[in-house]
């Protein structure tokens, strides 16, 4: 295991933790973190500003297609629904390249598709919790990148490989 592998499960840990006393679920922070780790702080960045915006765009498309499915079919419909996902997509597409994070695509389908077809009861609720989790997943993972920054874990596990080894000597 490398350093990012190790930050991530620390970092992942550590959030779930956090969210305990809250009585909230930390499932879609923590995912932020995963996405949000990099091998370096603009990794970290590029990775989770692609989950961050994704989930931003995929929850507004997701609020928007939903509203208007469930204006012009108030009992919703499948079929109509299969429409409006195909231009979800494209919307999705477009609007990651416009904002230049094409690599917003991925998580943004993601969250555009539960939100169409596993609609929680309050589907605009269920979208800004999930931009907020995100959020601050995300932001943790640059956080713990930051403060373990690759040269200081380096020393810290060298200085311990050399105490182990004196202590074996």
């Amino acid at each position: 295991l490398g350093q990012r592998s190790l930050k991530t499960a620390l970092a992942t840990a550590i959030l779930a933790l956090l969210y305990l006393p809250f009585g909230e679920n930390p499932t879609f922070a923590c995912i932020g973190v995963i996405f949000g780790m990099g091998n370096s702080i603009e990794d970290s960045k590029k990775n989770g500003g692609n989950r961050l915006i994704g989930t931003i765009i995929g929850g507004f498309l997701g609020i928007g297609i939903f509203w208007v499915e469930h204006r012009l079919f108030p009992k919703g419909s499948y079929y109509f629904r299969v429409v409006l996902i195909f231009f979800g997509v494209i919307l999705l597409v477009w609007s990651s390249v416009v904002f230049k994070w094409p690599g917003a695509v991925q998580p943004g389908g993601v969250v555009l598709c539960i939100i169409l077809f596993n609609t929680p009861a309050n589907h605009i609720v269920y979208a800004f919790s999930r931009m907020f989790d995100t959020a601050i997943g995300v932001i943790f993972a640059i956080a713990v990148n930051k403060l373990l920054k690759r040269n200081r874990v380096d020393r810290w596990l060298k200085r311990e490989v050399a105490d182990e080894t004196e202590e074996l000597s």
